[in-house]
């Protein structure tokens, strides 16, 4: 009896579906699991934030504030911002912890608040101040971030994700150190509302520090229509409108009875920055 080879009536090695079909099932998995993961960290944010310890944030601002290297140029700049600073602080503006300003170089017109209680202030914004109460609303707005926690919820998700790998590894580990230097300090931002609430928290302070709300909306008249974000930083995006943002300022000093006033000059230290010799 002469054998003749068949083929099996099922081959298991082979799959009946097509390989696009299958490679788009398994794409179409793994983005759902990326997508689901994104979002529930996203609302992670709201849940740790209130419950994030001042230690660990202090831990998590190593991430960030290795990375700011301190400029021996601009060290009686960095000295006058952190006079001014713990004067607000220290009479109307308290806080869990105190405040350590860093100055960087940099033609940005921006400040940002860090974990930890670190404040950055960019030269190029410097150069637009024209009075010590213009300067005072800017610093004390990133000082009612610091209030509210704006500056850890501006973080999002890379917030959790460094969160979670310092309590396993450590605040000295590759993936916070990774993260921190993909965040890039210019495009921190925060939302209307908080940007609003940072606003009213910067009005009471200026008139608690200098009995007077003078130059308290100066800065924001000089923010262009366009609001180009790579000058003007996160004081315009995701911002109320300039025009809508000094109404309602000039409408809550109204409000509560807060005087205009007459507004000092820049610290010497300052305004000697704007008059070179």
């Amino acid at each position: 009896m002469k054998f003749t080879a068949r083929q099996p009536g099922i081959n298991v090695n082979v799959s009946p579906t097509h390989p696009l079909k299958e490679f788009a099932i398994l794409a179409g998995g793994l983005l759902a699991i990326v997508v689901g993961v994104y979002l529930a960290l996203g609302l992670a944010v709201d849940l740790i934030v209130p419950r994030l310890s001042m230690d660990l944030e202090k831990k998590l601002a190593g991430a960030f504030v290795g990375r700011l290297v301190e400029n021996e140029d601009v060290a009686d700049t960095t000295q006058s911002l952190q006079s001014l600073v713990d004067r607000l602080q220290d009479r109307c503006a308290p806080l869990p912890y105190s405040i350590t300003v860093h100055v960087t170089e940099a033609d940005a017109v921006n400040a940002a608040a860090l974990p930890g209680g670190h404040m950055v202030v960019f030269t190029g914004l410097l150069a637009e101040m024209t009075s010590e109460n213009e300067l005072a609303f800017v610093l004390a707005h990133e000082l009612g971030h610091f209030a509210n926690r704006d500056h850890l919820r501006g973080l999002g998700r890379a917030l959790v994700l460094m969160t979670a790998s310092t309590l396993l590894l450590g605040a000295d580990n590759s993936i916070n150190s990774m993260i921190g230097q993909g965040l890039v300090l210019t495009e921190l931002s925060f939302s209307r509302k908080q940007e609003t609430q940072a606003d009213e928290f910067a009005l009471e302070t200026l008139f608690c520090h200098y009995g007077h709300v003078a130059d308290a909306t100066s800065f924001f008249s000089k923010i262009p229509e366009d609001g180009d974000p790579g000058r003007f930083g996160h004081y315009f995006a995701s911002h109320p409108e300039n025009r809508r943002r000094i109404g309602h300022l000039e409408d809550l000093a109204q409000k509560r009875g807060y005087p205009t006033g007459h507004p000092l000059p820049l610290p010497v230290d300052l305004a000697a920055d704007k008059n070179p010799p």
